[in-house]
């Protein structure tokens, strides 16, 4: 596993799943690897031994786990960056111990990522056969009793999504071709990701919402929470990454997550001054982002200590996202709110530079 870039959840906290699978002794859902409390912890940590995977409010994690006993699919719902497919995998591994049956929603996804294809290669050799059959990954994780995720929902054409109906409201999948249908067995569940800010949002129907029990993710409620998830965030991707050490700035952390937060909140820190916010999300997400290039660049091509020119670049890609309209708010912020403070000259002229 050393060589992959990005160890899937099981696998890269197999530990943790297996200390809490040893000494969890609460009862279980039929087909889950771990009671839900056992699961709520694995994601929120103990304090000690088990890491926090989701840093927010513990009733939201709790009425998600909760959902995921039952036979409604879970929809988490957030803006872009609220840490939804990151909840979602986390969620799969520690209920199902496998987070790959995956289904990415995008524009060209087809009907047969929810339902099966086929070899056609066999079909025109052999005709309809269960050999020929493609099964998709909500099919194999109907016949298998495990959680299925699908990502981006509400990209998908609205018909696509629609064929999700049957799977969550039968519990089945029927395959006309060889009048035969996969039965779910128990551990199978959906959860699905989607958001309602991003462009090229299909929205659901309302057959199919009803069939959901949506829980809203919200962004970081303070400062100090979003530090923390991006101190976390930032410090992990380090390490996957195998960046040479470097000395992580904290003023520069708190720079960074502060100019987001005013920027997307519209107004500055103290509430005396309104700003106008640019058309992207910036999210936490991006932050984490912004940070761990600001690292590369340290570590790189620097001292090894994270300061304003190295993450200055990144702030301003993700702001300016319009060239006209985002660049003119940037103008703006940074002249009339960033220029002001004392502290952040360094800053300022960094940004200035490469604005």
């Amino acid at each position: 596993m050393t060589t992959v870039l990005r160890p899937h959840a099981e696998d890269d906290h197999a530990e943790e799943l297996a200390l809490l699978a040893k000494e969890d002794d609460r009862a279980r859902p039929p087909g889950w690897k771990l009671s839900p409390w056992a699961v709520t912890t694995y994601l929120l940590g103990d304090g000690d031994r088990i890491s926090p995977k989701y840093v927010g409010a513990r009733r939201i994690v709790e009425v998600a786990v909760a959902t995921l006993a039952t036979d409604r699919a879970l929809l988490l719902l957030g803006v872009p960056g609220t840490a939804k497919t990151w909840l979602s995998e986390h969620l799969a591994a520690a209920i199902s111990g496998d987070s790959t049956f995956l289904v990415q929603g995008t524009a060209g996804t087809a009907e047969e990522a929810i339902r099966y294809g086929w070899n056609y290669a066999r079909l025109l050799a052999e005709g309809p056969s269960r050999a020929a059959l493609t099964p998709s990954p909500v099919m194999r994780a109907m016949a298998e009793g495990r959680i299925a995720r699908v990502e981006e929902l509400t990209r998908m054409p609205s018909d696509v999504q629609d064929a999700l109906i049957t799977a969550l409201s039968e519990k089945t999948l029927p395959i006309p071709e060889l009048n035969e249908e996969v039965q779910a067995r128990r551990g199978f569940n959906i959860i699905a990701t989607a958001n309602d800010r991003d462009r090229g949002v299909n929205e659901l129907s309302s057959a199919l919402r009803r069939r959901f029990n949506t829980v809203v993710l919200p962004v970081p409620a303070t400062a100090e929470e979003e530090v923390d998830i991006v101190t976390r965030r930032v410090a992990q991707l380090g390490r996957s990454l195998e960046l040479p050490e470097t000395t992580t700035g904290m003023a520069e952390i708190r720079r960074v997550v502060t100019v987001f937060r005013e920027l997307r909140d519209g107004v500055t820190e103290d509430g005396r001054t309104k700003v106008k916010s640019p058309s992207g999300t910036l999210s936490t997400a991006e932050a984490i982002s912004v940070l761990t290039n600001g690292l590369a660049l340290a570590a790189h091509f620097g001292d090894g200590v994270l300061r304003a020119a190295d993450v200055a670049a990144g702030i301003v890609g993700a702001v300016v996202q319009e060239p006209v309209s985002d660049q003119v708010v940037w103008r703006e912020y940074l002249e009339t709110v960033v220029r002001e403070r004392e502290d952040w000259r360094d800053f300022y002229r960094a940004c200035r530079e490469v604005s």
